[in-house]
C-alpha cells in the first residue's frame, strides 16, 4: 500500500510539470481591471459589444515583441472594425526589467501611436492565470470569454512578408464561420516573462 502511495505521489509531481497552469483552449477566462498608458483602468467588461478578445502579452524591451509591433499595431486597426478587442498587457516587473517600466511603457504607446490599451499587469497577477509564458504571447477569446486560440501570431517573427501562416487571423476567421479554430494551439516564440527575484 505505502509503495502505491509512493507511486501516486510521484505521478503527482510529474504531472505538476507537464501540465503548465493557465488556461487552456476552451476555458472561459475570468476579466482583469488593469492600468493603460493614459492611466484609466480598463477590463474586457467595458466592451459590452465586442464580438472577441485579442488578449496578447507583450513588452517594451524583448526584440521578438518589437518586431512583432507593426503586426500587433495592424491587427489592433483592422479587426476593430469586426468587433474584436486588442489589448496588449505587460506582464514583467520592472524590478526585473528596467526598460518595462510604467513610464517606459507610456513613452513607447506615444512613440508608435498605440491605438489600442497598452495595460500593466501590476504585480504580476493576470499572466499566469492565462499561462503566458512569452512576449509576445496571444490568447483570442469569443464574446464569452472562452478561450478559442492560444499561441504566436504567426509563423515568422523575422519578417512579416514572409508569413506562410497567419495563426491568428485564421483564428479569428474560423470564429467569424462559427467554427472551431484549426489549430487552436501553438508554441509562442519570444522572451521569457521577467518576474523579480
Amino acid at each position: 500500500m505505502k509503495r502505491i502511495g509512493f507511486f501516486a505521489l510521484l505521478m503527482g509531481v510529474l504531472m505538476s510539470f507537464t501540465n503548465p497552469t493557465g488556461y487552456k483552449v476552451g476555458d472561459k477566462a475570468t476579466d482583469f481591471k488593469l492600468k493603460s498608458v493614459d492611466n484609466k483602468m480598463y477590463s474586457m467588461a467595458d466592451y459590452k459589444d465586442a464580438k472577441g478578445f485579442i488578449v496578447v502579452f507583450t513588452c517594451n524591451h524583448c526584440p521578438f515583441a518589437v518586431k512583432y509591433e507593426d503586426r500587433i499595431i495592424d491587427l489592433a486597426k483592422k479587426y476593430k472594425s469586426k468587433g474584436y478587442v486588442l489589448l496588449a498587457i505587460n506582464p514583467n516587473d520592472p524590478a526585473a526589467q528596467p526598460e518595462d517600466s510604467f513610464e517606459l511603457m507610456q513613452k513607447r504607446a506615444k512613440e508608435k501611436k498605440f491605438s489600442f490599451p497598452y495595460l500593466f499587469d501590476e504585480g504580476q497577477k493576470i499572466y499566469p492565470q492565462y499561462g503566458a509564458t512569452k512576449t509576445p504571447h496571444v490568447f483570442l477569446l469569443d464574446k464569452n470569454l472562452v478561450v478559442k486560440y492560444i499561441g504566436a501570431i504567426d509563423d515568422n517573427v523575422e519578417d512579416a512578408s514572409q508569413v506562410k501562416e497567419k495563426y491568428l487571423e485564421n483564428a479569428i476567421a474560423a470564429l467569424e464561420k462559427g467554427e472551431e479554430p484549426t489549430p487552436n494551439t501553438t508554441k509562442a516564440i519570444g522572451c521569457s516573462i521577467k518576474v523579480k527575484k
